[in-house]
């Protein structure tokens, strides 16, 4: 079963989120504050940006990581501001106290295609960026989260 099939299976709620947690219990994983996560795993942002080159692909699941504070709030809201005119759609991130309600779990998945040194994403800043596709959002999960990729075993 595929992270698609666990999420979208037309099983009643609970055997859903079952089947999803099987499958979520063999799964790689990657820790992102929010509301980095969130502009990810609902297709806005197409670039993680790192100081380390990845040679990583293949599904991952979005970790959103315990801690977000105002301060990091206000920097994303800042720096989305001065890329707006990059972007398409109307669009908005949640309200900090609402993403403060899916902060230490898996929030969604997304596919990592490429690591590149450049890009044309109005997303990418760093010195590395991990390359995304086919983000989609999940049921919010709780699990403990880790630096850099890591196995989930318990959700």
């Amino acid at each position: 079963m595929t992270f698609n099939e666990a999420r979208d299976s037309r099983q009643p709620e609970s055997e859903g989120r079952v089947a999803l947690q099987r499958l979520v219990r063999r799964a790689v994983a990657f820790s992102i504050r929010q509301p980095w996560a969130w502009l990810i795993v609902n297709g806005y942002k197409d670039v993680e940006n790192r100081s380390w080159w990845c040679g990583r692909r293949g599904q991952i699941l979005i970790h959103a990581g315990k801690t977000m504070t105002k301060d990091d709030y206000a920097a994303c809201m800042i720096f989305i501001a001065g890329i707006a005119p990059h972007l398409s759609g109307n669009w908005r991130v949640p309200a900090y106290d609402i993403l403060r309600q899916q902060c230490g779990g898996i929030v969604g998945e997304a596919e990592i295609v490429d690591c590149v040194t450049g890009s044309k994403s109005p997303w990418f800043v760093g010195e590395y960026g991990l390359v995304l596709k086919n983000q989609k959002t999940l049921p919010f999960a709780p699990c403990k989260g880790a630096l850099g990729f890591f196995q989930v075993e318990h959700v």
